[in-house]
């Protein structure tokens, strides 16, 4: 599998001067690298024509007789540039690459991305994981400007997780959302049952006995975030409890956006005796900021995940979470993609999986 990063990413295209990926040069042509990278300059060389010509034939662009560019090909290939997805491109149409779109290498999408790498294990596809918005600011359209770079050249089909806007096919590429900001909206998605696990994380605190429970919930333009928070206040309400508004707070998926309103929720004098977190790494710091505070988890404070990310088991206490079956996820939208290649399926698909409580050290009944 290999691994890129959007921010130091160039164009697909190589242009006069630039090197020819691929591996040493093994051709016993005369005129062949001995040793190291073959470049475009030993490509022109080899085949008889300008660096210029080699460069519109692996771009793909017209004005070179279709001998020539037969004959650049060849050599192309001759030279050890047989591991350049461009040149396969260009030779079959087809480069059997499948891109993993992510905005971020964070617990979330590398879980995806171990079970997409087990799942492509046997399909005769590669994986190519693609973080799109490392570093950026303006985070709504990253996919579309990933896509834009490997669509049509390098990779065959995609799977994007947790994409800002519902995407179509690009340029005949498959698309398959993981997770999507916009719910089950695009032409194939796979995502979690985000409110039936919201309600069950809420329904373990009521049933050990908590009544005043804290929500830190998502971001407010996330579907799963919407969901979540409705799963909360459906068991509360069907517990006959009434969410206090002042204990329902947006912390937006992140350690550090969430670490103002976790104070906010545990320096009250009527504070919660349990916080829900929607997601793990924000309840792992809602454990932390009650330990500085010289609270007690569970003993004074319950507190509930979701996800069950590695991270989760390790924290201290253990913590209690809402799993999602990350790896199959990430390993049914594989499939999704290959299904769509090889059966030209069309219709729209959504595949939503189960969550599961996995009950750990970090909830107990409330102190008398």
């Amino acid at each position: 599998m290999s691994v890129h990063s959007g921010t130091s990413a160039s164009g697909p295209g190589v242009e006069p001067g630039d090197d020819v990926a691929g591996g040493p040069g093994g051709s016993d042509h005369p005129a062949a690298p001995a040793v190291g990278r073959a470049t475009i300059t030993d490509v022109a060389r080899v085949a008889g024509v300008s660096v210029a010509t080699v460069s519109k034939v692996v771009n793909g662009r017209y004005g070179v007789a279709a001998a020539t560019a037969e004959r650049v090909l060849g050599v192309v290939e001759e030279l050890g540039y047989e591991s350049s997805l461009v040149a396969r491109s260009l030779r079959r149409r087809q480069t059997n690459v499948i891109g993993v779109l992510v905005a971020e290498f964070e617990p979330f999408s590398t879980e995806l991305l171990k079970g997409i790498s087990a799942a492509i294990n046997g399909t005769g596809y590669e994986l190519l994981a693609y973080c799109g918005d490392a570093g950026r600011t303006d985070h709504v359209g990253w996919e579309r400007r990933s896509l834009s770079r490997l669509a049509g050249t390098l990779i065959d089909g995609v799977v994007i997780v947790t994409p800002t806007l519902a995407l179509p096919e690009h340029d005949g590429v498959p698309v398959v959302a993981i997770d999507p900001h916009t719910g089950p909206t695009g032409p194939a998605t796979v995502d979690s049952d985000n409110l039936g696990g919201a309600r069950m994380a809420t329904e373990h605190l009521i049933g050990l006995g908590h009544t005043r429970i804290g929500y830190l919930g998502g971001r407010a333009d996330l579907e799963s975030a919407r969901l979540r928070e409705l799963g909360f206040r459906e068991a509360m309400e069907a517990a006959g409890l009434t969410p206090d508004p002042d204990l329902v707070l947006e912390g937006g998926y992140r350690p550090d956006r969430s670490d103002r309103p976790t104070h906010d929720l545990l320096e009250r004098p009527d504070r919660p005796t349990a916080v829900f977190a929607a997601n793990d790494l924000s309840a792992i710091h809602v454990i932390q900021v009650a330990q500085e505070l010289g609270l007690r988890v569970p003993e004074d404070l319950s507190v509930i995940g979701f996800d069950d990310v590695p991270e989760a088991a390790a924290s201290t206490p253990p913590l209690t979470t809402i799993a999602q079956s990350l790896h199959e996820m990430g390993a049914e939208a594989l499939r999704m993609v290959i299904s769509m290649l090889e059966s030209d399926a069309t219709q729209p698909r959504h595949t939503r999986l189960p969550t599961r409580l996995v009950e750990r050290a970090s909830t107990a009944p409330p102190a008398a």
